[in-house]
């Protein structure tokens, strides 16, 4: 295949796949919202799967370029949820829980494109790629997602799990409702800069000192991913 039209494909997949991946994520956490109590983010209009509603252009950027991002906050006040704690706790993991669902979902239709569709013409084969592609990408998009937000640093949902696990003096939620983003933004630039020193040096150790990347790409795929594709390629298998 050409590899500009190998590379066109890889972004626009990419871009595909933020859609299927953040889009449910946000949904997900304004239902949660929702259900518990909490009218505000759909006094916003932010209860839809409208994708306009959740488009945050840096983040989208970042997870089509790097593959972790973020879409734009779903506003909650957890002082309307009935049972504070739970709905806290349910609306934080609401949009991990969905991310999973989808990527256990949309791995074995990878497999399938990917082994059944024969490639009987040049038409065939890029379309095949394309799709391949797609598919592939909201998988390992939706593992990384996962990975990024389970993180305990404000703001992400892993921080809302924590606060709702803890009281408002825990030191440890302090700390990290402190100084949180700041560890996530130096982690986020670390990331960068190993990426950067790769690709200017070639020297691909540097990427051993890359935390964020590595994290992101062992544990999403190795850990988060193993129970998805161990499943599915034991099913397959057996055809």
């Amino acid at each position: 295949m050409n590899p500009i039209v190998y590379q066109i494909f890889y972004y626009l997949s990419a871009l595909i796949a933020v859609l299927f991946v953040f889009v449910p994520h946000e949904f997900a956490h304004a239902y949660a919202a929702y259900r518990n109590g909490d009218i505000t983010a759909k006094y916003y209009g932010r209860l839809t799967l409208n994708p306009v509603k959740h488009f945050d252009l840096m983040g989208f950027l970042l997870c089509v370029l790097a593959g972790f991002g973020w879409a734009k906050p779903v506003p909650i006040n957890p002082n309307n949820f009935r049972k504070y704690r739970r709905g806290l706790f349910e609306t934080a993991v609401a949009g991990v829980c969905t991310n999973y669902v989808i990527a256990f979902i949309v791995y074995p239709l990878f497999l399938v494109v990917a082994r059944f569709i024969p490639e009987t013409s040049t038409a065939l084969i890029y379309l095949k790629t394309f799709v391949e592609l797609v598919f592939y990408r909201i998988y390992l998009i939706s593992l990384s997602i996962i990975a990024f937000n389970i993180l305990p640093f404000f703001p992400l949902d892993g921080f809302r799990v924590v606060e709702s696990c803890t009281s408002p003096y825990n030191r440890f939620r302090l700390f990290l409702q402190k100084y949180g983003r700041y560890i996530l933004l130096g982690l986020i630039i670390e990331c960068f800069i190993c990426n950067i020193l790769v690709e200017a040096t070639g020297i691909a150790a540097i990427q051993y000192l890359n935390i964020l990347g590595f994290y992101l790409q062992w544990f999403a795929q190795n850990i988060l991913g193993a129970p998805i594709w161990g499943f599915w390629d034991w099913i397959f298998t057996l055809f």
